[in-house]
Parts: structure tokens; C-alpha cells; sequence
């Protein structure tokens, strides 16, 4: 089975304008071009019209080519209408089947139920793994206090510089049972999610350091960490392109020490991080 690719494309907030489709579909497709094969995406991003755009952007490439993620609503996460999700994200993919398949957040649907279907999603072969999304390390406990709980392929969380709350315990937690953290908003929606995060001295010198951007260094931090996927998005090529070439940019053990002491993680526990 393909394992989850390092770096990838976050689509959230795409696909909601047609005056912006084209340049995200060239976005994606430069993106894809680059080597970031890895495309995630959800129903609930512009209902459902993310994954419409991602599907005309992989349109024509080898299935292979691509590692496709979406992501299902809570309350449509058991019975029938798990089912029904799963079917209507892949007609609008344009797929017979999804790479990971996860769990948007906790819901009120029982974890066991969901459980039960994703396991039936892989036996019918609509998907291949299944995970889940912002779950904290009690989240992650009651999920493999189920039956198959321990399946779970995927937890994807926000994670960046200025939010490093899961280095605590649940990325700990995640890694002891080999289970790849997906950070989402690794470049904090540029830098937006924390202030003075983009314009921080320490990223710039770090930046000049390596002759890339403050964004490219924000997600070469990233990166760096073992055990995490990194999901930015990008909605024109050119910034697709400065993300992947971040693959091959690694910051090194003084880079991540000047960014620590800028962007500490906390000493204690924090709630969960949800953008």
C-alpha cells in the first residue's frame, strides 16, 4: 500500500469563486508538476466544490499519480450516510477511490459506528485508509478504546511555528504508535494565525540564511519535525512552487534552534489548536 507522502496541498477555502478557479486549478497543477502528489481536500470545503476543482485538476493524470485525502462531516459519519458522503466526494473527484479518508472532527455519531463504516469503505474498496481530524490525545484514546480504533492511519491537526501546542503529548502519543500527525495551516495562513509570526526577526534571518521566503521558512520548520505531514496551500502556482521546493531546502539544527527560542512550544498542555 502507497505511503502518505511527506508535503503535500491543503484546497481549504478553494474552489469558492469562479472568478479565482482557473489560477487554483494551475495552482494545483503546479503543485502536482513540483512532486506534491499528495492533495487534500474535504465536503465541507466550499460545499463540496474543493473537491470538484480537485478533480478537474487531476483530470487526464495516472491515478497513481496522485494521493487524494478528503474528509467526511460528523454528522454524515455512520450508516447510510457514510456511505453516501464517500460516494458523492469520489464522483466529484472523479475517482473510484480515496488514498485516506477521514473524520472531520469529533461528532456525536459514536466512534464505534464510524469506525465500523470506514472499516466497510476499505472492504468495499471506495477507500483505502481511514483516519481522523483534529482529535486531541483523549480524542485518540477513545478511538482506540473501540474495536479497529487502532486502524487509524492519519490524525490531521493545525500545526505551526507559532502553534505547537501537540509537541506536548499528542504528537508524542501519535508517534509512539507510528501514526503520521497532518498539519494543517503550516504556514499559519500566512502567518496570520499568530502575531508576529511573518515578520518575526527570526524567520527572516533564517529566510536570508537559506535565500528563500519567511512562508517557505514557516514551513521548512515544519518539516524538520519527524513523524508530520505538511498540507499548505497555495492558490496561485507560484507560491505552489516555493512549497515544494521546501523538499529539498532542510533547515538545520541552528535554524530550528533560533526558531525555538523565538516560538517556544508551551511547557504544559493547551487545548487543542481548530482554525
Amino acid at each position: 500500500m502507497r505511503e502518505m507522502p511527506r508535503l503535500g496541498q491543503g484546497t481549504w477555502r478553494m474552489g469558492e469563486s469562479r472568478f479565482a478557479w482557473k489560477t487554483e486549478l494551475h495552482a494545483l497543477r503546479a503543485g502536482i508538476d513540483a512532486g506534491m502528489a499528495l492533495i487534500d481536500t474535504a465536503e465541507m470545503y466550499g460545499n463540496g466544490r474543493a473537491e470538484t476543482l480537485v478533480g478537474e485538476a487531476i483530470l487526464g493524470l495516472p491515478r497513481e499519480n496522485v494521493y487524494l485525502v478528503s474528509k467526511v462531516y460528523p454528522h454524515n459519519a455512520g450508516g447510510a450516510r457514510l456511505i453516501q458522503s464517500c460516494e458523492a466526494s469520489l464522483t466529484r473527484l472523479g475517482v473510484e477511490a480515496l488514498d485516506l479518508y477521514l473524520l472531520h472532527w469529533p461528532g456525536a455519531i459514536p466512534l464505534a459506528e464510524t469506525v465500523a463504516g470506514m472499516e466497510g469503505l476499505v472492504r468495499a474498496g471506495k477507500i483505502l485508509r481511514w483516519g481522523v481530524s483534529n482529535f486531541d490525545t483523549g480524542d485518540m484514546q477513545s478511538l482506540f478504546a473501540v474495536p479497529g480504533g487502532d486502524r487509524c492511519a492519519a490524525n490531521q491537526v493545525l500545526y505551526h511555528l507559532g502553534s505547537r501546542g501537540i509537541e506536548v503529548d499528542l504528537l508524542p502519543w501519535l508517534r509512539a504508535r507510528q501514526i503520521p500527525a497532518m498539519a494543517y495551516c503550516p504556514l499559519a495562513q500566512a502567518g496570520s494565525l499568530r502575531r508576529g509570526l511573518a515578520d518575526s526577526a527570526a524567520v527572516a534571518a533564517v529566510a536570508q540564511k537559506h535565500e528563500i521566503t519567511p512562508m517557505q521558512a514557516l514551513l521548512g520548520f515544519v518539516l524538520a519535525q519527524p513523524g508530520l505531514c505538511a498540507i499548505p496551500k497555495a492558490a496561485v502556482p507560484a507560491h505552489a512552487r516555493q512549497n515544494a521546493a521546501m523538499a529539498t531546502i532542510p533547515l538545520d539544527a541552528e535554524d530550528l534552534q533560533t526558531l525555538n527560542a523565538a516560538f517556544p512550544a508551551p511547557a504544559k498542555k493547551v487545548p487543542l489548536d481548530i482554525e
